[in-house]
């Protein structure tokens, strides 16, 4: 369990990080194919045809994959696939 100081430590790192993401504009600099790659996942995600990472997570948890807090979404997909394809 955190302690509060731990917690208000992690508050304060994501609001530097989500600052600093403003200030960059990092999706402003990213190829258009990438941008719209991204769009569209998200858009998805929010009309509810494609699972969200926590989902996946969720999922991989019940299956018990290995290495699941390291993976990305793409690879958590992929792996909750094979999982269940061996089940």
């Amino acid at each position: 369990m955190a302690t509060t100081k731990q917690r208000e430590a992690a508050k304060r790192n994501v609001k530097k990080a989500q600052a600093g993401a403003r200030s960059k504009q990092t999706l402003k600099h990213l190829d258009s194919s990438t941008r719209t790659a991204l769009g569209k996942e998200a858009n998805a995600v929010r009309k509810g045809e494609s699972p969200t990472r926590a989902d996946l997570e969720r999922e991989a948890r019940r299956l018990d994959i290995k290495g699941r807090s390291k993976m990305g979404k793409d690879e958590l997909k992929r792996a909750v696939a094979r999982a269940k394809r061996s089940s």
